[in-house]
């Protein structure tokens, strides 16, 4: 199946959206669909539609477009999961301008260590969840 990213917000499934973080997800359960709009008004979000415009996933950073980037509820939806449709999001979004010129990329996971690897992202000291990619060199 062909596969599309977008980063313009009027082409997100909100609803969807919202439904998966606050009933499926770990870390949202609970989330309002009211802080869900907000929290996609506030960061530079990534939707991937398959060629029936049909949203397979989802992904956020919240960043100051030049040394920090967080990233927050990356998603595939079950019914896509299994596909490569992670990596594919996460190797667009690592490509995007934005994302490339970053410092420091930080994030949360309980269970997709493998896949952040795949770009450079390692766990912080004892951890369990926090990764980075710092591309930041300190003297």
């Amino acid at each position: 199946m062909k596969v599309f990213i977008s980063t313009d917000k009027s082409l997100l499934d909100i609803e969807r959206i919202h439904q998966y973080i606050s009933n499926v997800s770990y870390w949202g359960r609970g989330r309002t669909l009211n802080e869900v709009e907000v929290t996609i008004q506030n960061s530079l979000c990534f939707g991937m539609y398959n060629d029936l415009n049909d949203q397979v996933g989802f992904a956020r950073v919240v960043t100051d477009h030049v040394a920090f980037g967080y990233f927050m509820d990356v998603i595939v939806f079950d019914s896509y999961r299994g596909r490569g449709y992670g990596t594919k999001l996460m190797e667009y979004i690592m490509k995007h301008d934005v994302v490339q010129n970053l410092k420091t990329i930080a994030l949360k996971t309980k269970d997709a260590h493998e896949l952040y690897e795949k770009f450079n992202f390692k766990s912080i000291g004892d951890s369990r969840l926090w990764m980075t990619n710092d591309k930041l060199k300190l003297i």
